[in-house]
């Protein structure tokens, strides 16, 4: 099993079917490559590129231009997110098709419970392609 949860004390003496409790407080946030966004990574199985993360965006803060390569799943526990489709506001969900591709920003600021199948392709001014962490996608994910 390649799944796991990065930076979490414990988790590599358990069994292969052992539950994994995560204690999310205790998990440091990491930046982005993006302005006021941060996030915490939950799950990842680094083989398949499925990845689940709680994702914070300062008031303000944008997503640009990128593609969901898989299905993208998206909780707002607080605050909203905003896109040239509409607006997903704190308590409800919104779920984008693979291969969609937006910008999205967080007026306000937003906290998200992501979920990804595969992380998200964003498209840079240079016309390289890179993951939310900057690194080169077709080399990281593809």
């Amino acid at each position: 099993m390649t799944a796991l949860t990065p930076n979490i004390a414990g988790h590599q003496d358990l069994s292969q079917f052992a539950s994994r409790f995560v204690d999310v407080e205790a998990l440091a946030w990491q930046p982005s490559k993006f302005d006021g966004v941060e996030f915490k990574t939950l799950l990842i199985d680094p083989d398949t590129g499925i990845l689940t993360a709680l994702v914070r965006m300062a008031p303000g803060a944008v997503l640009p231009d990128h593609e969901h390569v898989e299905i993208e799943q998206s909780y707002i526990l607080s605050g909203r997110l905003v896109d040239e489709d509409g607006e997903v506001t704190s308590g409800n969900f919104v779920w984008r098709p693979s291969g969609s591709r937006h910008s999205a920003h967080a007026p306000d600021g937003a906290l998200i419970l992501a979920i990804f199948l595969k992380p998200n392709r964003f498209y840079n001014s240079d016309g390289s392609q890179t993951d939310m962490l900057g690194r080169d996608y077709d080399t990281t994910w593809g």
